[in-house]
């Protein structure tokens, strides 16, 4: 696995996984489907973010030289005042259960503390959504409480578990089996 920045040219990759039930179930908190406008708009507003410096997302890449989409990783909702932000993920059904999710959020914890300085990272996902859960505890996250109503999702309003790490708590090295 490969993290890079996201390109224009991944506009078709970045819909065909949204196309997935499982991405569109925790991913996509929108009740119409996903276009590739979206893909599209996606991909200019991360820039946009990674400009002003509040975020930054990367596609999660095959490494073999064909540089195939696997997944994405991401901070957001960077505050450097606070010295936090968020953390969020995303697979391909084929890269599912073989350590990226996880390894790639190492990869971006351990830059996003020693790089930016960040004394916190907060990670939330659907209570339902079990294998996102399983990635964040191997990484080292703990769970810190359930937000209730926390975002609006799908028309209406959902619930999310709220995950913590700390600088000293992050996991490096085992990163099998993630969902």
């Amino acid at each position: 696995m490969h993290l890079r920045g996201w390109r224009m040219s991944d506009v078709s990759a970045l819909y065909a996984a949204f196309s997935d039930s499982t991405v569109q179930r925790f991913s996509w908190p929108q009740v119409r489907p996903y276009s590739e406008a979206d893909a599209w708009e996606y991909l200019v507003e991360q820039e946009e973010g990674q400009a002003r410096g509040t975020g930054l997302q990367l596609a999660a890449v095959t490494p073999d030289g064909r540089d195939l989409l696997l997944g994405c990783v991401s901070l957001y909702a960077i505050d450097r005042d606070q010295s936090r932000a968020a953390v969020g993920y995303w697979l391909v059904p084929h890269a599912r259960g073989r350590g990226i999710a996880t390894r790639s959020v190492q990869l971006l914890a351990g830059w996003a503390f020693t790089t930016l300085g960040l004394a916190r990272l907060e990670l939330t996902c659907a209570p339902e959504n079990q294998a996102s859960q399983r990635v964040a505890e191997r990484c080292g996250f703990v769970r810190e409480g359930l937000l209730r109503s926390h975002m609006a999702f799908k028309g209406g309003r959902r619930d999310t578990v709220l995950f913590g790490l700390l600088p000293h708590e992050l996991r490096a090295g085992d990163a099998s089996g993630d969902g």
